[in-house]
């Protein structure tokens, strides 16, 4: 089984997570576990954006947690972001039509830039 690795930063009150590896079986929990416990420490109106770019694939149960992460940061008046979706993953998200719930960007920067706003960037 691949091991989920997961990198952890901060930039503009915004947390940064970026998973490498396959987002299937135990690393959705993995996942999971990283997103709780850095919203627990976000305080109010937690801002979170998940960069793909080491993701080679995601299976249903991680687009599941995304969609409970989402649905989570909305009721705390967050904001959910994604960057860097493969070809994969976008079909994915375009096949099972969540590629319009989640806010998705083209760069970190632009990301940033949006959810720093007091807006919803739309």
């Amino acid at each position: 089984m691949e091991e989920l690795n997961i990198h952890i930063a901060c930039k503009d009150g915004i947390t940064i997570l970026k998973p490498s590896g396959k987002l299937i079986l135990d690393a959705v929990s993995e996942l999971r576990r990283a997103i709780d416990d850095e919203l627990l420490a976000g305080g109010e109106n937690p801002k979170l954006l998940v960069d793909f770019d080491d993701v080679s694939m995601i299976g249903s149960a991680g687009l599941g947690i995304l969609m409970q992460v989402h649905v989570s940061m909305i009721r705390n008046g967050g904001r959910l972001a994604i960057i860097n979706t493969n070809t994969t993953i976008r079909h994915l998200l375009v096949r099972s039509r969540l590629i319009t719930t989640f806010e998705h960007f083209d760069s970190e920067s632009e990301a940033i830039s949006s959810l720093t706003s007091s807006n919803s960037g739309e």
